[in-house]
């Protein structure tokens, strides 16, 4: 269900499962996992194909869930692909063309660049069928757009057009096409990209991060020919 292509320094990642509008099984899960952890390229474009980016968990893996642990098991392999992506040396940047709906949006949410079509929408989905966003939703949600904007995201499951998202900041950018933005960032140098996405996503001590920001910016400035 995942393909993989490369476009110069930019590896594209496409959710191919268009019948389905890119619903992620377990399997797909573990692919998705797997093709993020083998990117080299400095820049991952994430995106879906046909009419969306991603409508999140396939609804007919999640019925069929057995019991507590099993749902409880899936919502961790969700985490863990996000937290993948989050951790990830490359720059993962959200693709959104289309709708994105529950675990769609959180993959988005784990990337580090959001930007969206004029076409994209945005649901937190999950309570309208009585659950809600479990693979780490209701933690990145928050983070990204502020707790209130949050609340009322995610309490009514409403759908949020691009220029609602980029409002309130779930994206960056509307543009027609998501790949010059990947191309824009892979245009920078490697080793800046990684040392600014793994300082930016510090969440220790202030003090401690500002010395972390230090040495990475002396480490930096020692590789360069001046």
């Amino acid at each position: 269900m995942i393909e993989t292509d490369a476009d110069g320094d930019v590896c594209i990642l496409t959710l191919d499962r268009p019948d389905r509008r890119n619903a992620l099984t377990p399997a797909a899960l573990d692919d998705l996992e797997a093709a993020v952890d083998g990117a080299d390229e400095p820049v991952v474009l994430l995106r879906g194909a046909g009419s969306a980016f991603c409508a999140g968990a396939d609804l007919d893996a999640v019925a069929d869930l057995a019991d507590r642990e099993a749902a409880e098991s899936f919502a961790r392999r969700g985490q863990r692909v996000a937290r993948a992506i989050a951790e990830a040396e490359s720059v993962l940047v959200a693709a959104v063309d289309g709708a994105a709906r529950g675990g769609g949006v959180e993959l988005a949410l784990a990337c580090d660049v959001r930007v969206a079509t004029p076409a994209a929408t945005f649901a937190e989905s999950g309570a309208t069928i009585g659950l809600l966003g479990a693979w780490g939703g209701t933690v990145r949600l928050p983070e990204v757009v502020g707790f209130g904007e949050a609340m009322d995201v995610a309490l009514s499951g409403r759908v949020l057009d691009a220029d609602e998202a980029l409002r309130m900041g779930l994206v960056s950018r509307v543009v027609d096409d998501p790949r010059a933005v990947a191309a824009e960032i892979a245009g920078n140098d490697p080793a800046a990209l990684r040392a600014i996405k793994t300082r930016l996503r510090d969440d220790g001590d202030r003090d401690d991060r500002e010395r972390r920001e230090a040495a990475a910016f002396a480490e930096l400035h020692a590789d360069l020919e001046w």
